[in-house]
């Protein structure tokens, strides 16, 4: 236990066979089960796994019959952390990536009432992880993280993609968990639907671990924001819909709406006057105000729309 708290960890695992052994090894004192979800791997990890269960009766194997994705691996593990009425949830990689000695930097705000869910954020030790993280991994990173605070409504936070966290029972009792994302980009789906319900979010400071030679990450910068952008914005009009106007009622929808309809409009009419100034056909004034109008205005309705989602967010 934790500060009269029980504390389960859930590890989703794929062919993790070199790293789980470490991983599980240094599982704290204060981790009263540990949960290691099998998402189908076909080599040897599970063998490791049943050895070290031999070591430590707080590991328990779930497996799922084929791979369902990392973000079906956690709520498999949150469902029965839950079931079995463990108060805190913690997340770490099955590849030795995460480092476990810090976790209670994640169980006391959640202990303390200050959030509802905790997450890493390398960022915060910006010079330690500057020299271990590679630049196209950053870079991705942001390109993400600008992208899921807008999605999310957790304008606050960074370092989005990380997968070290902690949840409370009563986030993920509320929570449902069946419509979220399952495959890479879970973690931005995860606070998409934290916020939709209403849930406090805090970053914490983490050391970021990379071993050399080992191939740990899935996440490839660009092409994995890419990727996961329509998902973002599915998740984006979702909350909408959900939190302000399902849930609650708050004008902010009605200023979004506007703001994506005026604003692109205003730009595509402005290139449609740049071609007619272009082709000497020529461009009225009333003509070339309408089209500034239509650009500021949709953009102040953005810019409010977002400012009073972050208020509500808070």
């Amino acid at each position: 236990m934790y500060r009269d708290k029980k504390i389960s960890l859930v590890i989703p695992a794929y062919n993790e066979e070199k790293l789980i052994k470490p991983t599980l090894e240094h599982v704290p004192a204060c981790i009263d089960k540990i949960y290691v979800v099998d998402d189908g791997s076909t080599n040897g990890m599970v063998n490791v796994v049943h050895e070290m269960s031999n070591q430590d009766k707080r590991i328990e194997l779930l497996q799922h019959a084929k791979n369902m994705g990392p973000g079906q691996a956690i709520i498999t593990g949150y469902l029965r952390s839950s079931a079995e009425g463990y108060d805190i949830t913690v997340v770490v990689g099955g590849d030795y990536q995460m480092p476990l000695e810090e976790v209670d930097r994640f169980l006391d705000p959640l202990i303390d009432g200050q959030a509802d869910y905790t997450k890493g954020n390398r960022f915060l030790l910006w010079d330690i992880t500057r020299e271990k993280m590679p630049r196209i991994r950053i870079l991705g990173n942001i390109m993400i993280t600008g992208l899921t605070k807008i999605a999310s409504g957790y304008y606050k936070v960074m370092d989005v993609v990380d997968g070290y966290t902690a949840i409370t029972k009563k986030a993920i009792d509320a929570i449902e968990w069946s419509k979220a994302w399952k495959r890479y980009g879970y973690p931005m789906d995860f606070l998409i639907r934290l916020n939709a319900y209403g849930f406090r979010v805090k970053d914490v400071s983490r050391t970021p671990i990379y071993l050399s030679g080992e191939k740990q990450s899935q996440i490839k910068g660009l092409r994995y924001a890419i990727k996961v952008s329509p998902m973002l914005i599915r998740g984006f009009f979702w909350r909408m819909l959900f939190k302000y106007v399902y849930r609650d009622f708050h004008p902010l929808v009605f200023f979004f709406f506007c703001g994506m309809i005026l604003l692109p409009l205003g730009i595509l009419f402005g290139f449609y006057l740049i071609y007619q100034e272009w082709t000497d056909i020529g461009v009225s004034g009333p003509r070339a105000i309408l089209c500034a109008l239509s650009i500021i205005t949709g953009l102040q309705f953005l810019l409010f729309g977002m400012w009073f989602d972050m208020e509500a967010s808070k």
